[in-house]
């Protein structure tokens, strides 16, 4: 597992599978009705249709993405489905006529692809609501009992609660040791029992597995009891941490013990894949580097023009194994912003930041200089992002395991960066330790794949940290 279930799910996976078939029927029925039967024919049969529908149908299904329609929080109202539908058709006809520029080969027909823009708008939106209503018809794929009231069990239960329609999971109750808490509401439901009624709660009420926070119930365990319901009725037990990284992608770190870490799969980092990594790195460091030196240029002229100042800024970070190293960016902020406040959270629409130093960190161009961290060996393309010493001092005393973040190279873009918001205090620091670990814990190619990918999104969205 490298993808959390909230990323990547049997019923998303359903989705685009459906609808990449829906969306190559739609231009084979374009092309049917713009050419008719014979010249569609011969469209498929002789001049590469097939291929040209897969490449319409790659692109349209990247930009629908893209677009955010395949996260259920974002499409759950029509009217912001069809409208998020018709600006990835935009994109989509924008891209692909790029392509057709530069390899007219590739062009489906004249007119084909307008006629099947419209056949897809009307067979997507129809297929969104069917597919809403199968999937609420349905009803949940796995119902879940928490043994627990505290936190990180409250923490679960909501974010699963968010993502119930994509996650297909449901919530029985939550199970408390103390019997006068029984009928308290906790979120939705409440306390349905005590840890005394646990099976007779799971037969009940069909429950598929039981997620046991350590800290609320141990040493109340019936053990013989939950055996017994393992062995005889299938019902699968899991640790409340286990559950949590599963399906949100980040690990709770108010829970754990030194212990877990040592006894918990992952956290491995083989010689081969380390290799792979900085191969990676120096190959794309280099290739990256020769084709953003005409942007960088055309940057570090404008940061001349609009602010006075140097063009770079160069501020010492923590890196692999505490190390102090110093990272390099296009100065987005005034000169000597901190000279009487020292270091400081930077804030949303801080005023120090200029102009074109706002739009600079929207785009992320003020990273690229980093490219020659990567190349040095101070950073890797994917990985924690590295903070300040003065910052990384205080987050190591007032956030347990803060210094795990340190055992890997930090990165231009990372996990955390893809899945939280901008952030810029403790508890944002919290937060965002919870996903690094994850990353840390998961690390694999096909893991920094996927967070390069979605930086493209992050990016594009002016969203993450």
């Amino acid at each position: 597992m490298f993808i959390p279930r909230s990323t990547l799910t049997t019923r998303t996976a359903l989705l685009v599978a459906f609808e990449a078939a829906l969306i190559a029927l739609a231009v084979a029925a374009g092309a049917w009705f713009r050419l008719g039967g014979d010249d569609a024919y011969i469209l498929f049969r002789v001049e590469l249709g097939l291929q040209k529908t897969l490449l319409v149908t790659a692109v349209c299904q990247l930009c629908l993405y893209y677009s955010d329609l395949y996260d259920f929080r974002t499409v759950s109202d029509r009217r912001e489905l069809f409208v998020r539908l018709i600006q990835a058709l935009g994109a989509t006809s924008v891209i692909l006529a790029v392509i057709y520029f530069w390899f007219p080969q590739l062009i489906l027909g004249r007119g084909v692809f307008i006629m099947s823009a419209g056949v897809v708008l009307i067979v997507i939106t129809g297929w969104r609501v069917a597919f809403e209503w199968i999937t609420r018809t349905l009803g949940p794929r796995e119902r879940l009992l928490l043994i627990g009231t505290g936190p990180g069990s409250i923490e679960l239960a909501r974010e699963l609660h968010e993502l119930r329609h994509t996650l297909g999971v449901q919530i029985v109750g939550f199970i408390d040791p103390d019997p006068a808490q029984v009928g308290k509401p906790v979120l939705n439901p409440g306390v349905i029992g005590t840890i005394a009624d646990v099976p007779e709660i799971v037969r009940a009420r069909k429950v598929d597995r039981v997620v046991v926070s350590l800290a609320d119930a141990r040493g109340k365990l019936p053990v013989d009891q939950l055996l017994d319901m393992k062995l005889n009725d299938g019902v699968s037990f899991d640790h409340l941490a286990s559950v949590y990284e599963e399906y949100t992608g980040k690990i709770a770190v108010e829970n754990l013990r030194p212990s877990w870490f040592i006894f918990s799969d992952g956290f491995r980092k083989s010689p081969a894949l380390i290799t792979a990594k900085r191969v990676i790195d120096l190959g794309v460091g280099v290739v990256g580097g020769l084709v953003a030196l005409p942007i960088m240029a055309i940057v570090a002229g404008l940061i001349k023009l609009t602010s006075s100042g140097s063009v770079l800024y160069h501020q010492e970070r923590v890196g692999q194994h505490g190390r102090i190293f110093t990272v390099h960016k296009f100065r987005s902020m005034v000169t000597d912003a901190e000279a009487s406040t020292g270091a400081v959270w930077s804030q949303p629409n801080d005023q120090r930041i200029t102009p074109f130093g706002r739009m600079l960190r929207r785009t992320r161009l003020d990273e690229l200089p980093q490219l020659w961290n990567v190349l040095r060996g101070d950073m890797s393309l994917v990985g924690p992002r590295p903070e300040r010493p003065e910052f990384v001092r205080s987050l190591t005393d007032q956030i347990p395991f803060y210094g795990q973040r340190h055992v890997v190279r930090p990165g231009l873009t990372g996990w955390a960066q893809v899945r939280y918001t901008y952030g810029a205090s403790v508890e944002d620091a919290m937060a965002k330790l919870q996903y690094d670990l994850y990353y840390i814990k998961n690390m694999s190619l096909a893991l920094d794949l996927f967070v390069l990918f979605s930086t493209v999104k992050t990016v594009l969205h002016r969203q993450g940290a």
